[in-house]
């Protein structure tokens, strides 16, 4: 079954987040935390959804989402991950939840919807490709964590 989050799911949730953590080799980059989400998605200005997959009444899967403003296209839907706890992938259930977020991205009027994928991640690859995903190699990823912003404006 899928359906909306709910807050009292966001400790699964942030669970499945760690799992894919360590899936993508990145197990101590995780430093969200069930109170930052339940602000931040549940608060006065929530930033961001997400759809659950449940089996057997326990959460197996999550598709989290927000919007972001292109200036060449507009609205946009930027899918920020799919996961499916391990145990119950190759069942479908990425499938499901991959196109509740497609129809979102129509019933909110955007444009498209963006999300990335890992070079590596080659199952994920093969995913998006049987919906002739269009695949961008040409961008290249780049961030600053907020203790770089700090040093940057000499305020650390």
């Amino acid at each position: 079954m899928i359906r909306a989050g709910k807050w009292e799911d966001l400790p699964r949730v942030l669970e499945l987040i760690k799992e894919l953590a360590v899936y993508e080799r990145a197990a101590d980059k995780v430093t969200n935390t069930v109170a930052m989400m339940e602000k931040d998605g549940f608060g006065p200005n929530p930033v961001y959804g997400f759809f659950i997959a449940e089996k057997d009444n326990a959460i197996v899967g999550l598709a989290l989402y927000y919007y972001r403003y292109s200036t060449w296209k507009g609205k946009r839907l930027y899918l920020e991950d799919i996961i499916v706890t391990e145990s119950f992938r190759g069942k479908g259930i990425g499938k499901q939840l991959f196109e509740v977020v497609l129809k979102k991205t129509l019933a909110e009027k955007c444009t498209g919807m963006m999300w990335q994928v890992l070079d590596w991640n080659k199952p994920a690859i093969d995913f998006y490709k049987k919906y002739k995903a269009n695949l961008d190699s040409e961008w290249i990823n780049c961030n600053l964590e907020s203790i770089q912003i700090k040093e940057i404006l000499n305020l650390a």
